[in-house]
């Protein structure tokens, strides 16, 4: 298997859903929610990568960095990579159908998991897709972390107790989902959460708790207050609010804020190791993947998403090699140079 072999599948199945793109910018499908794209214009999923384009690396070559290492400790397990999958759902409305929920969640969870690392599962306006990623989290002996969206407090503690007899390493919810066009569709209610309700969350449970879509340090530091284990910086892929910044633009200042008291994690934009590197110098402690992974599952199945994230981690370890980083914390602002 090789990525223009799982490059062509994917269009096939995708078609008319994903153009699979040469470059997944957002141009192409501007506005399709549901679908693939980022909400109205698409300003801010293309946001996403201008912030990362922006920035360039330093490149070091006089160092004793000759050998590098990208494991990493999150949630108290160690994995071989800082590249997650992201949550993603909605196969039928939002991929066109192609393969199941529950296939692609599990290719998800399984291909991350193949990869040394992490899959993520998420919640939709179908109940049967949160139940899909329970099932693919339980299959594989709890080797997942399940995200929930942003719905009536009974509704989130009665899916994180599913999350807990699913044998989860850590559970959240995506707060930015609170304006999804998909969900108020299907009739799911979704809405913001004040301090006190997350704080509520959070201590239902003893799971690290996972708070996803923070994009300013106020709610950073509200996050911190409330107890989170973790905070996701990202604006929902640009699918929640048009003209919002892209997640590299805010991520250092949010990390300068709460990196010594919280896990920073980071979504938005990433189509290569090097832009990892990127987001991990600006102060992520790892990163999450999103769309390339839905090419990955839809042209390989779980192998093919093993294999998008082995060729990030392969492209971040030579990003390492060549700004003098041998392991996760060598990675600093040093790294990179932002241009104006």
């Amino acid at each position: 298997m090789d990525l223009q072999s799982v490059r062509e599948e994917a269009k096939k199945k995708l078609k008319g859903y994903c153009r699979v793109c040469p470059v997944c910018d957002g141009r192409a499908c501007a506005g399709e929610v549901p679908g693939m794209g980022g909400l109205g214009t698409g300003a801010a999923f293309k946001a996403n990568l201008e912030a990362l384009n922006k920035i360039k690396l330093n490149m070091r070559t006089m160092h004793n960095a000759k050998e590098v290492d990208t494991t990493c400790t999150l949630f108290g397990h160690k994995i071989s990579t800082p590249i997650m999958a992201a949550p993603m759902t909605g196969t039928p409305y939002n991929m066109g159908g192609a393969i199941t929920e529950r296939e692609f969640i599990g290719m998800i969870v399984t291909g991350s998991k193949k990869a040394g690392s992490i899959g993520y599962t998420g919640d939709g306006a179908d109940p049967a897709m949160y139940d899909s990623g329970i099932e693919a989290v339980t299959e594989e002996k709890g080797w997942g972390i399940p995200i929930i969206k942003p719905r009536s407090q009974e509704e989130i503690l009665a899916r994180i107790r599913r999350a807990e007899q699913s044998g989860a390493i850590a559970v959240g919810v995506d707060i930015d989902g609170a304006g999804l066009v998909t969900m108020a569709l299907k009739g799911q209610p979704v809405g913001p959460k004040t301090k006190e309700e997350v704080k509520e969350l959070v201590s239902s449970t003893k799971l690290p708790f996972i708070l996803k879509g923070i994009m300013t340090v106020d709610e950073a530091e509200m996050a911190v207050e409330a107890g989170a284990a973790a905070i996701v910086v990202s604006n929902h892929g640009g699918r929640v609010l048009d003209h919002t910044p892209g997640a590299a633009t805010v991520l250092a200042d949010i990390s300068q804020a709460v990196g010594d008291k919280i896990t920073v994690l980071a979504d938005g934009g990433v189509r290569s190791g090097l832009d990892v590197i990127k987001l991990l110098a600006l102060g992520a402690d790892a990163v999450l993947v999103g769309r390339p992974l839905v090419v990955g599952a839809f042209g390989g199945g779980a192998d093919g998403v093993a294999l998008i994230i082995e060729k990030y981690n392969s492209e971040l370890k030579h990003a390492m090699l060549l700004t003098g980083c041998s392991s996760l914390k060598d990675i600093t602002g040093r790294v990179i140079c932002q241009s104006n």
